[in-house]
């Protein structure tokens, strides 16, 4: 019980750290909530700025990577723990403590998370998102989509270390950033969702 109440503390509490919204607070002077969707990701800063929002994305899979790592090394061997850990991540994101809950979709952290576990299935992930971008220019599809594929390709590519607990896990962390789109999903079919276009600085 202990390891899985600090390696899930400690994941939730590195998740929770609001990059988008304290680089666009200290860099901007503005508050990324109350501007385009409102959400403190990489893709709404990216709006403002996309120097920020590059660096919004970096800084967001950084933590999901770090709190893998880190409970790797708390707890070596546990592959279990170490996808409760990326779980957790992608919770604190979305949940984060010190913005009243209200926080991003998950998707970066999640990358940075899982591809610290399968990083095969997420390098093919990041080539299919960038091409569903550069196809559609609509970063949520892409995200929607690479997402709800996750878990089978992480289940069925090799080297196929994935249990059956880690593919629930998998499950869970998917289900839940596609639950995060749900205003996206509304737009896409009814066909106002807007076009991604990279804002001059």
């Amino acid at each position: 019980m202990v390891p899985y109440l600090v390696a899930g503390g400690a994941s939730y509490l590195l998740g929770s750290i609001p990059f988008g919204y304290l680089l666009v607070r200290t860099f901007r002077h503005q508050d990324i909530r109350q501007s385009g969707s409102g959400n403190i990701g990489a893709t709404n800063v990216s709006r403002t700025s996309p120097f920020l929002g590059t660096l919004t994305l970096l800084l967001d899979a950084a933590k999901g990577f770090a709190a893998v790592t880190l409970t790797g090394v708390l707890f070596p061997g546990q592959a279990t723990l170490r996808a409760l850990a990326a779980l957790l991540a992608i919770v604190g994101h979305m949940f984060p403590i010190w913005l009243k809950f209200r926080g991003g979709k998950g998707v970066a952290t999640g990358l940075g998370a899982f591809v610290a576990i399968v990083p095969n299935t997420i390098l093919l992930l990041i080539a299919m998102f960038v091409a569903l971008v550069l196809w559609f220019r609509l970063v949520s599809l892409a995200s929607i989509l690479t997402v709800a594929l996750f878990p089978l390709l992480a289940w069925v590519l090799p080297p196929r270390i994935v249990s059956a607990h880690m593919l629930a896990i998998f499950i869970a962390s998917s289900l839940l950033i596609v639950i995060k789109h749900h205003e996206n999903l509304h737009r896409l079919f009814a066909g106002t969702e807007p076009r991604f276009q990279l804002r001059r600085q």
